[in-house]
């Protein structure tokens, strides 16, 4: 069975590759999780990330993000002394001003914030061809206009490249190189049904 070769054959790696990245996400939360965990990753790597989702996601209520625009202090402290998680003090107040962002575009357009997300590439998946990985770009017009707006919605940790990497994993575009097994299988979902 042919991959895309960056997933490796770590088999939590393998797992997220062949399950989730790519599926078009259409729930606000789960992208907003999405969002947040990619600004975690921001200097690491994302395996690192996905071996420590579990901890995020107890340390992080769940990645609520009306409980999490209410962290103080106290509660970013609490945080800091979590070894499961990465304990950075910036990253975590960029999630708590994220959640903060994520509550008032859930409120305020069309759709709410996954509608809001999509709005950047039409509303539907942006469907790539790419036969080797390093074909694909690391920065596209959709990535740099999303992360504009997401910084002057006050979200941080959200440059072109990670938002990129945003998008690809939930659906917003199909990057899985034509060779792997899971790139007709995400065109197919990305398909409007009915």
């Amino acid at each position: 069975m042919i991959r895309c070769n960056w997933c490796g054959s770590d088999p939590l790696y393998v797992a997220y590759h062949d399950t989730e990245w790519g599926v078009p996400q259409r729930d606000g939360r789960a992208l907003w999780e999405s969002l947040i965990l990619e600004g975690f990753q921001a200097g690491l790597s994302w395996i690192t990330v996905l071996r420590k989702r579990p901890a995020f996601r107890a340390e992080f209520e769940g990645f609520d993000p009306d409980r999490i625009a209410h962290w103080d202090e106290a509660r970013i402290a609490q945080a800091l002394r979590n070894p499961g998680i990465i304990r950075h003090r910036g990253k975590i107040e960029a999630a708590i001003r994220g959640a903060r962002a994520w509550a008032q575009i859930e409120a305020q357009e069309p759709g709410g914030f996954s509608g809001w997300i999509w709005s950047f590439t039409g509303g539907a998946p942006i469907q790539n061809s790419h036969a080797e990985h390093a074909a694909i770009p690391v920065v596209t017009a959709q990535s740099t206009a999303l992360s504009k707006a997401l910084k002057a919605r006050g979200f941080g940790f959200c440059g072109p490249v990670t938002v990129l990497a945003f998008m690809q994993a939930n659906g917003l575009v199909n990057d899985h190189v034509t060779g792997c097994f899971r790139h007709a299988q995400i065109r197919a979902l990305s398909q409007p049904s009915g």
